[in-house]
C-alpha cells in the first residue's frame, strides 16, 4: 500500500525553528516528526510513502540518503510550482504510479488513531475516500464536519458561529482514498480538496468519515510543537520515549523538569530548564533559565527566557531578560 505525506508547507508558524529546518524534520523528543507518522504508517502496512514536497528537497534527501525513513522506502515527489493539497497529492500520487487504495497524511500532525480501522472502515462502507475526523472543545476556530448515522460526510461548516452546528468533529488531516479521486483532479492544476474535491464528493454520496478520540495535535504553532515534545515524555501518550539524548551533555548541576534535551546539545552548570525543549545542538550557557522555551541556538550565560522561540543560528547574549520573543524575529526574516 502506498501512502502520501503532505510536507510542502512552508511552516511560517514555526518561524524561526523553521527558517534552517523544515517543520517534518524537526524532532519531537529527540526522534524526527516524520519518522514519528512514517512509523505508524509502515505499521498499518504501508510499503511506500511519497512525500509530496513542494519547495526545498534537499533536506529530505540529505535526512534520509539512502531513501528509507522508520524502515519504509521513500519515493520523492517534488512539484514544479505549488499546487494546493489537491494538486500536491495527485500530482505525487501519478509520480508514484499509486493505482489502488492508498492512505494521505498532512506532515504536521501526530496522532495515535489505528491506521489499520481506519483503511479497514473505508472498504467495508465501500466509499471513494474516507475522512479520519478528531472531536475538538472549541469547533468555532476550524471546519466542522457533519455525517449521519452510516458514516456519510453531509457537509462542511467552516467555524460555525453558536448553533450554527450540533458536530464537534473535525478534519484530522488524514484521508484513505481510491485511485479515482486522482481522476477528479486535473493534472497540474492548484487545487484545495478541502474546498472543492471533498464538497464534491459529499455531492456525489461517496465521502466517508471515521471519528476516534484518539490522541490528536497540530503540531504547527510553537505551543503545539512544544506540548506534543512533552506529552511523549510524560505519560500522556501510550507510548513514552527519553527526554535526553544519549549524546547530549547536560552538567550535573543542572535541574531538568519536564523537558527534553536533544542530542548533542549542551547544558551548563546550574541551568534551570522546565517545560522547555533544547533541540538537538543548542548550547544552554551556565546558570540559564528558560521556561516553556524552544531553543536552537546559543543562549549566554545567566539569561532568562520564557515563552521564547530560538532559531538554529541565534544568540542570546548573556544577563537578557526575555519573555514572549522570537530571535530572530521572523517578521524581518526573509
Amino acid at each position: 500500500m502506498h501512502a502520501v505525506v503532505l510536507v510542502g508547507g512552508f511552516g511560517t508558524r514555526l518561524r524561526p525553528l523553521t527558517l534552517t529546518t523544515p517543520k517534518p524534520l524537526l524532532p519531537i523528543a529527540n526522534v524526527r516528526q516524520l519518522e514519528h507518522l512514517i512509523a505508524s504508517l509502515g505499521a498499518a502496512g504501508v510499503t511506500e510513502v511519497v512525500l509530496a514536497i513542494g519547495f526545498k528537497p534537499e533536506p529530505f534527501f540529505e535526512a534520509f540518503p539512502d531513501g528509507v525513513c522508520a524502515g519504509i522506502a521513500l519515493h520523492y515527489a517534488v512539484e514544479p510550482e505549488p499546487l494546493d493539497t489537491a494538486g500536491a497529492i495527485a500530482f505525487a500520487a501519478r509520480h508514484a504510479g499509486v493505482s489502488d487504495t492508498f492512505i494521505v497524511m498532512n506532515g504536521d500532525i501526530m496522532c495515535d488513531v489505528d491506521l489499520s480501522t481506519l483503511v479497514a472502515f473505508h472498504k467495508s462502507q465501500g466509499a471513494e475516500g474516507t475522512l479520519h475526523l478528531t472531536p475538538v472543545a472549541d469547533p468555532s476556530q476550524f471546519g466542522v464536519v457533519e455525517t449521519d448515522d452510516k458514516g456519510w460526510v453531509q457537509r462542511f461548516v467552516e467555524k460555525p458561529a453558536p448553533g450554527e452546528t450540533s458536530s464537534n468533529l473535525v478534519n484530522a488531516g488524514t484521508y484513505v482514498l481510491e485511485p479515482s479521486v486522482i481522476s477528479r483532479i486535473p493534472d497540474g492544476q492548484r487545487l484545495s480538496i478541502e474546498r472543492v474535491v471533498f464538497p464534491a464528493m459529499v455531492a456525489d454520496g461517496t465521502l466517508a468519515a471515521m471519528p476516534t478520540d484518539d490522541y490528536w495535535i497540530d503540531t504547527g504553532l510553537p505551543s503545539t510543537y512544544l506540548r506534543a515534545n512533552l506529552d511523549l515524555i510524560d505519560g500522556t501518550r501510550t507510548r513514552i520515549l527519553a527526554s535526553v539524548g544519549p549524546q547530549a551533555h547536560v552538567h550535573s548541576s543542572a535541574s531538568i523538569t519536564h523537558s527534553v534535551i536533544g542530542e548533542a546539545a549542551i547544558v551548563e552548570e546550574g541551568c534551570v530548564i522546565i517545560d522547555s525543549v533544547v533541540l538537538p545542538g543548542a548550547h544552554i550557557g551556565a546558570r540559564v533559565r528558560l521556561e516553556r522555551s524552544l531553543v536552537m541556538g546559543s543562549i549566554g550565560a545567566e539569561a532568562s527566557l520564557i515563552d521564547c522561540v530560538v532559531g538554529a543560528d541565534a544568540y542570546v547574549a548573556p544577563f537578557s531578560q526575555l519573555a514572549n520573543a522570537k530571535v530572530p524575529d521572523p517578521e524581518g526574516a526573509v
